[in-house]
Formats: C-alpha cells, structure tokens, sequence
C-alpha cells in the first residue's frame, strides 16, 4: 500500500476515540437552560429516575409558580415534593403513591388530587408508554384492550375514545392520544460528550418519552465515557446524540434510586436506599417536616456533590454492596433470629389469606396450564411468590413477571418489595413494559394468571384502586387495569369487610370479566360457570364460631352485597408449616403480613 493511499484509508475510516459536538454541562445549568416555565416535563423511568435533576428543579424553582406538566410513570418518593412545592398544575401517571415500606397512598397526592391543586390525567402502566410511543412514532394515536369498560375511559375522555372495530371483528378497540412532552430528563449508567447514552435493563417505559420529547433531552449520567467505550456498549446505547440537548455527569444521581450496571465495565452498581425511602415516607404526612427535609437535602444542598457528601461514604459503599447478586444471604443473615422466632407463631388472617390464595393459584396454573404469572405488589406478590416455588416442587415451571420489565425472577428472600434490586440477577429476561404487559400477560399467544390486590371490590370482581370517595384518593391503576383486561384469568386477594366489599364500586379502575376468583380473610368466592357474581365456596372456620351456618353467617356480615353461597360449601384447611415458613421467610419484617 502506497504511502498516500495508506494516509488516506487511514485518515478517513479511523474511528475516533472522541466524536460530535462537546454537550457537557453542569446540572443546574442544564435546568436553567432547558426547563421552562410552563413546559410539559417527562421524567423517564427505567429501573431509575434522575432523582439529581428532580432535586435541582425544586432548588432551581424554589418559591415560584411554573405550572409544569409532570409527565411520570409513578409519582412517588421525593418526586413528590415539586407537587408540595407547588411547582405543578397537572400528572400524567399510572400511580401515585409510596411502594416502600409497603405500597399505599401518598398523602402528597391525596391532598393535591382532592383539594383539586393539580389537575390528574390518570392512567395505566401500559397505556402510559403507548401513548408516548406514539408521539415518539409521529402517528395521532395508538390502539389498546387497557381502559375499556372502566371508569377509567371516561375520566380520561380528553385523551382516550371507544370504537368499533373498523375490520368487523364486533369488538371494540380503545383510541390513545398521542403525547409529546416538551422536554425530557433521562439518568443513565454512561454518556459520551454528545450524549450516546447508556442504559441498563429493565427499561420499563422503555425510553419513549424521550424519543416523544419535541425539546429533546437533559441526560443525567453516572459517568462520563469516550465514544470508543460507546461502540464497545452499543447494544446498550438507548438514547443517541442527537435527540440531546445536554449531558450532566452525577455520580449516584439516581439516589434514593438505583442503577444496576450489570456488564458494564468499570461499574459499580447501587441498590436502592430504602432507609431514605422509607424515613421521607414517614415525614411527607406532615409539611412542618416535609419543609424542614425539603430545606436541609435540596435548599441546603446547593449542588450534588453536597447532596453525596450529606449521604455519606459509609451510606454509599453500604447501597453498593447491597446491590451484589448474593446481598441477600448477608442480608439474610441479620435477621436470623427474627426469622426463627416467628416460625411457630400461629398464622394470622392476612397469612391464611395469602397462603389460601397460593393454594388456588397453584391450583389454576395446572388445571389451565398457565405459563407466565404477573402480581401486584403486596400481599398479592407474596401469594404469587409462594405459589412459584410450590409449584417448582411438582417440576412445573410458570415464569414470573414484574410490569418494570422482570421475566422469570425467583424472587430472594428476606424482602417482599416487588422491585426489590436482589431479584434483578435472578431474572431470565430484563425487558421493558411493552413485553411484560403488553405482550406476555395480554398480547395473543398470552398464557398469563394475574394475581391482583385492590382498595374495593364488587361482586362482579370489579376492582377500584382510585377514588373511594370524593375526599379519598388511594393510588391509580398502577398495572391492575391492564393485567384484569388482559391476562388469561385474575385472582385477586383482598381483606374483608364491608368497606372493601361493595355492592357497586364507586369507581371501576380494573373491569371484573377475566377476575374468576376473590380470596378474602373469610373465605374464597369463585364465579361459577357463566355467572358473573361471585359465589362464596370456602370458608374459614373459626374456633369462636360453633356452626357452618353461623360462619356464612357471620362473612355474609362482613360482605357488602347478597352473597350468593355455594350448596356444598368447602371447610378449607389452616396452613401448615412449610406453608408458613415459605411465606414468612419472604416478609420477615412483616411489612404486609401483620
């Protein structure tokens, strides 16, 4: 090769170390270049969000009226304080509400969903990113089964219409809006200087909202990489440059977030902080200490390097050891004795409850052979959980499914969050909510169980996780609505009483047609071949109680609606100890069994 000609192979198809326009800035000076008074602001969701920019958004607006448009796929933890702040004038979201220590009503939420203080577009955990896929795709709106034949529908009228299907088919076929937000913020593991960045499953909303964004994006990253570690990574590269407007580097900016970097060289990876989570929880009940949190961890923080400072190194190298595959052996291993003692307690109602309903999915799973199974979080998890691994003993393998985007996880013991980091590993997919929701709990070749948990339900199984009444809010549909229209068949499980059991709930969050069976803390209510109520079928017997007659009785009072009881009712059979120790083992704080 000539000299000349090597030159020129050389200097034009070299790949540089270093390419495109330098976009690195400073957060705050990212914010105050990009986010606007007024603007519509997606904060995107993978397994994390950019608790960084959150933080600096509140500081940056600190005191002042910007009627954002908070665009977020869970309004929860300290996201909540630009709606204490009052920063915002109307949530797009599919839930609101704390998921740590237990999941349940923000009470941030509640009073500015009531007191009317932010306008609510309320929808699902599927339905979100379908709507920002298709502002990312150009197209005005996108087509679901989700919100059909709910209470939903109309309250969400202004971005959401029914149809006949066009093709003749007789069914009908729900209308979504296009949504395009005005800017996005995004945290990712890794970003080159123009902005290629990295990020890890599972993705959960998948990056549409920022593929949507008509102002492009604010990227947060954990550190800052050269192109030629971008190519090395590019089956990980979610965002390309030139969707960026700007790349801030902050190490744990997802704080009290995660990052899991799993295959990235040069990571550390970081669980989440749930004595953060958990300890802000507790003081967003009260604005004395909200604002006096809100002064020491944001207005005290100027930049973030005070705000890991404050965390502290010990705190730090605590989340990252706790994000190892095997932290839960540690983990583990603290409680032993918590664990132990607990194993020849009698089982209370909520643990016969989960422990029944373990029972009857197992049940449905063999009968149906189902193949995936989707829960809710809680008590509804547990059940699920146990159900899993009894199962696994009869060498019957059902995949277990998180909406986040987990296939196949065998949960860890020691902690019942359903996100819980620790499961991470054991997943046999990490995937995204279009795959989890959409297509393998409700797509056409689904073979999906839902296990289901709820603020109320009816007698034709439908389920309300929104307004109780005027006055009370409890969290959105989260996935409920989605898994109840679409999944194969639901179970749900919910504590009895006639407050939770009503005749007509006042909103329909998850429609009852696919829920076949209700296992309560009195007994388990099935649909009996085409009836659309529910029959009582089990019961509980209880030792304070002489007679079958008198326990119908009794849950008959504790029931809402005119119950229908079976002819041959079924005296159902306490949990015996492998039961229990499987159960408990999984909730040893016992955050939802007491």
């Amino acid at each position: 090769m000539s000299g000349k000609f090597h030159d020129f192979i050389e200097g034009t198809f070299t790949l540089r170390k270093e390419e495109d326009e330098n976009k690195v800035v400073g957060l705050e000076e990212a914010i105050d270049r990009y986010v606007k008074p007024g603007a519509k602001i997606h904060i995107g969701t993978t397994h994390c969000c950019s608790g960084a920019a959150i933080r600096e958004i509140a500081r940056h607006f600190y005191g002042q009226h910007p009627d954002f448009t908070l665009i977020m796929r869970s309004i929860r933890d300290t996201v909540t304080i630009l709606i204490h702040l009052g920063l915002v004038k109307k949530v797009i979201t599919a839930f609101s509400g704390n998921p740590y220590p237990w999941y349940g009503p923000n009470p941030i939420c509640q009073k500015a969903y009531v007191n009317k203080e932010v306008d609510l577009e309320d929808l699902t955990m599927l339905t979100f990113p379908l709507m920002l896929m298709a502002g990312a795709l150009g197209v005005d709106v996108m087509p679901t089964r989700s919100l059909v034949g709910s209470s939903m529908a109309e309250a969400n009228r202004d971005s959401f219409r029914v149809i006949d299907d066009p093709f003749g088919s007789g069914r009908k076929i729900g209308l979504l809006k296009a949504l395009n937000p005005d800017i996005s913020i995004i945290h990712g593991v890794a970003a080159d200087r123009a902005g290629n960045t990295i990020l890890t499953p599972p993705y959960s909303e998948e990056l549409w909202g920022a593929k949507a964004s008509r102002g492009g994006v604010i990227v947060t990253a954990e550190k800052l990489v050269s192109t030629d570690f971008i190519r090395e990574h590019s089956h990980l590269v979610k965002i390309p440059a030139y969707m960026v407007n700007s790349v801030s580097v902050v190490p744990y900016g997802a704080h009290p977030g995660g990052v899991w970097g799993e295959g990235i060289r040069g990571f550390d990876s970081y669980a989440e902080d749930y004595d953060f989570m958990t300890r802000f929880n507790e003081i967003s009940r009260d604005s004395g200490p909200l604002d006096e949190w809100i002064r020491e961890w944001v207005v005290g923080c100027p930049s973030f390097t005070d705000y890991v400072t404050r965390l502290g190194e010990e705190r730090i190298l605590s989340l990252k050891k706790n994000a190892g595959p095997d932290a839960w052996r540690e983990q583990l291993r603290t409680i032993e004795e918590t664990i132990a003692v607990s194993q020849d307690k009698a089982p209370n109602d909520i643990e016969k409850m989960v422990v029944i309903a373990a029972r009857e999915i197992k049940n449905k799973v063999l009968l149906q052979k189902h193949k995936t199974m989707l829960a809710g979080a809680g008590t509804a998890n547990l059940a699920a959980w146990v159900a899993k691994y009894q199962l696994e003993k009869e060498d019957y393998w059902v995949d277990l499914l998180v909406e986040l985007g987990y296939f196949g996880n065998s949960p860890r013991p020691g902690e019942p969050f359903l996100l819980n980091f620790g499961n991470f590993a054991t997943c046999k997919m990490l995937t995204e909510t279009l795959n989890t929701l959409g297509v393998f709990t409700c797509g056409a070749t689904n073979r999906c169980i839902g296990v289901l948990g709820g603020g109320q339900i009816d007698k034709f199984g439908n389920i309300n996780s929104h307004w109780v009444s005027d006055t009370v809010y409890v969290t959105g549909s989260g996935g409920a609505n989605d898994v109840a229209t679409g999944a194969a068949e639901t179970v749900v499980i919910m504590k009895q009483s006639r407050r939770r059991f009503r005749e007509k709930v006042p909103f329909v969050t998850a429609p009852g047609g696919r829920v076949r069976t209700l296992v309560s803390t009195r007994g388990v209510f099935e649909k009996l071949n085409d009836d659309e109520e529910f029959t009582l079928t089990k019961y509980w017997a209880s030792p304070l109680i002489s007679s079958e007659e008198e326990t119908v009785r009794n849950i008959r009072e504790h029931c809402g609606w005119n119950l229908k009881v079976a002819r041959h009712l079924e005296r159902l059979l306490p949990p015996d100890r492998d039961e229990l120790r499987l159960l408990r083992v999984f909730d040893p704080h016992r955050f939802y069994l007491k």
